[in-house]
């Protein structure tokens, strides 16, 4: 999987995975985090999410980082904001009033871009990436962010019965990736209903992750 997949996706409007409302595991579980009002949240390949307009809304800041400019552009008309746009290497970075996205690999976003995050949202990142990307990408984001707490959202299934995105992430890969630098809980396992994509049986688990005392 390449960039080309995810551009064309978004060119043509094959955008299945976003959503019409605020997630409502994120309305349901958010408070977990116990993050004071002005607090900034980090959502990697963020899209066009509406969960943006939620956090803000409630008062809260927030960075994402996306791949695409279309998604990004239309995430911006749909807030009614007019963006700020200045070319930072190879990214650039759309800005706005508490909120700033970097357009562009997410690889390529570096902790002095970003800027400091009190917390992580990743309600489609993880598992819309391949297992060796995974691997990466969890690095990556832990680098990215000093370890800041995390509200992720993953499914499970069959992978046999279904090519992703969204990949089956387990929650023994999600330790994998993360359980020596956070203490991991489940918060929720839900089936799908209708089966993902209409396709096959999947379960929807949120998990939050929190600093491990060894890291603290």
């Amino acid at each position: 999987m390449d960039a080309k997949f995810w551009h064309d996706r978004w060119a043509s409007n094959e955008i299945g995975f976003h959503k019409s409302d605020a997630n409502p595991l994120l309305v349901q579980y958010f408070d977990k985090l116990s993050l004071a009002k002005g607090s900034r949240v980090f959502l990697p390949l963020c899209g066009k999410t509406l969960d943006i307009g939620w956090l803000l809304s409630r008062g809260y800041r927030v960075a994402g980082a996306e791949l695409s400019a279309v998604a990004i552009e239309q995430l911006f008309a749909e807030l009614g904001v007019t963006p700020t746009i200045t070319t930072v290497g190879s990214l650039d970075h759309y800005r706005a009033p508490h909120l700033d996205i970097f357009v562009g690999d997410i690889f390529k976003v570096t902790p002095e871009l970003l800027g400091p995050v009190d917390a992580i949202y990743d309600r489609a990142a993880l598992v819309a990436l391949p297992r060796d990307m995974r691997v990466r990408y969890a690095e990556h984001l832990m680098t990215l962010t000093g370890q800041a707490p995390q509200l992720l959202i993953s499914f499970e299934y069959d992978q046999r019965m279904m090519e992703g995105p969204p990949f089956s992430v387990t929650t023994e890969e999600i330790k994998q990736h993360y359980g020596k630098r956070y203490d991991i809980s489940v918060q929720t396992s839900l089936d799908v209903p209708g089966g993902l994509k209409g396709r096959c049986p999947a379960t929807e688990r949120v998990y939050m992750l929190r600093k491990g005392e060894r890291q603290r």
